[in-house]
């Protein structure tokens, strides 16, 4: 049965916050939806036909988009499934998911477009928007029609799990993407300077013997990249940004009035590859984790506003293929602990208040995707898509995760904000 995501719903007692301030205690109405009146708390008289949930002062904000996830369906859904990866994101407080297209198929066509889609509306636990490749196959030598893939509902286009290898493709991609308003989003990536690498290049890969990634791996991608968006006028958005120097060129791509974004994600900001040698296979991930000065440096760009917004790029293996750190897969898994590892990071700390957290996991992921249905705010005639959650301290196990994969460093670690419930048009989905 198809979701419709058009409920109607009365949430009473929640401390409202969104991108722009804390507002207090309020109750919101949802309609057929989509927001239709907020009030101070018992302002909204309670009305027979429509479900009540009391959020007792909890915390509600628009729910969150996450711009970068792979839930590996069709074809390698042993790790993950666009019903259990949507039921993760619910739960991580996301009312909307946009998976990358390194599935198998590649997403680079109508049919395993329309498959995704489809198979969302009638299972997922969120929204959906799907990337399209911009390359067939992701083997960077011929485009795909991206007028056509968009026009089908692909929200952007990316070759993630692999960089687009030939300048000139990437360029002419961009061309297509500047003359037809289209996100590209870039997975910077040399690989001849990642070469078999497994972690970081530094002390930590030579105390455990084993190849390392050097930060010129994704620097160069980097700088390539922006060179490209300057001359075509293309949108760029840059993939989990990982170093100083990726940040660096961000900012100053921006100080030069290019459209030019980027995003992290929480293992960037939290973790480093000292940590791999506690961390393991679960520490293994690309861009892999870096330098402790690295971590710092992507820290003050999300706070200053030069890295845009924070994504899971939720990667899910099965345990056999992270038991080995070597030979191992890269990635750890995110839709569920993104929003309390950011919350304790960043709002717990002082670094940023609750408003800037929700407007780098909400409000601006929605406006770089271009979504102008309401998503990321909470205000009359917006969508119902709404995260209740608190400040709460907890401790993630691994019988809390929906995700079919566990390969996360986050299970044992003890974390503040947590999820109560998610609604995505009214409709609770967690």
């Amino acid at each position: 049965m198809k979701r419709s995501y058009a409920k109607s719903l009365l949430i009473k007692n929640c401390l409202l916050v969104d991108s722009e301030a804390e507002r207090g205690l309020c109750d919101i109405l949802i309609l057929d939806g989509r927001i239709a009146e907020i009030a101070p708390a018992g302002h909204i008289a309670t009305v027979p036909t429509v479900e009540v949930f009391d959020a007792c002062g909890n915390y509600a904000a628009p729910a969150f988009i996450d711009i970068h996830t792979h839930l590996r369906d069709p074809g390698f859904t042993y790790k993950e499934d666009i019903e259990t990866g949507t039921a993760a994101a619910a739960a991580g407080g996301y009312g909307t998911v946009v998976p990358m297209p390194n599935t198998s198929p590649v997403t680079d066509n109508p049919e395993t477009l329309k498959y995704v889609l489809d198979t969302a509306r009638e299972k997922g636990s969120c929204r959906v928007l799907p990337v399209a490749a911009i390359t067939r196959g992701l083997k960077s030598e011929e485009l795909t029609d991206m007028r056509t893939l968009r026009g089908l509902g692909a929200i952007a286009f990316s070759d993630d799990g692999r960089p687009v290898t030939e300048y000139s493709l990437m360029e002419s991609a961009m061309r297509i993407a500047a003359a037809n308003d289209l996100l590209i989003i870039s997975h910077s990536e040399e690989l001849s300077h990642t070469g078999k690498g497994v972690i970081n290049a530094g002390e930590t890969a030579e105390a455990l013997g084993v190849p390392g990634i050097p930060n010129s791996s994704e620097d160069e991608a980097v700088r390539r990249e922006i060179e490209i968006a300057e001359k075509t006028g293309a949108h760029l958005h840059i993939a989990h940004v990982s170093t100083a120097g990726s940040a660096d060129m961000i900012r100053e791509a921006k100080a030069k009035g290019l459209t030019v974004t980027g995003e992290t994600c929480p293992h960037y900001f939290i973790f480093c590859d000292e940590d791999v040698k506690t961390l393991g296979p679960n520490g293994k991930m690309k861009p892999p984790l870096r330098s402790s000065a690295d971590r710092e440096a992507i820290k003050k760009a999300l706070v200053d506003g030069t890295l845009d917004c924070i994504s899971t790029d939720h990667a899910p293996h099965s345990a056999e293929e992270k038991a080995d750190l070597v030979s191992g897969a890269f990635g750890i898994t995110g839709l569920q602990t993104v929003f309390a590892a950011s919350y304790t990071t960043f709002v717990d700390s002082g670094l940023m208040t609750l408003p800037e957290l929700i407007d780098r996991m909400s409000t601006t992921p929605a406006k770089i995707l271009g979504l102008d249905d309401g998503r990321g705010f909470i205000d009359c005639g917006a969508l119902g898509d709404i995260v209740i959650f608190s400040g709460e301290e907890y401790t993630l196990t691994e019988e809390d995760i929906k995700s079919k994969s566990k390969n996360t460093p986050f299970i044992g670690m003890k974390l503040k904000g947590k999820i109560i419930a998610t609604f995505v048009g009214g409709e609770r989905t967690y």
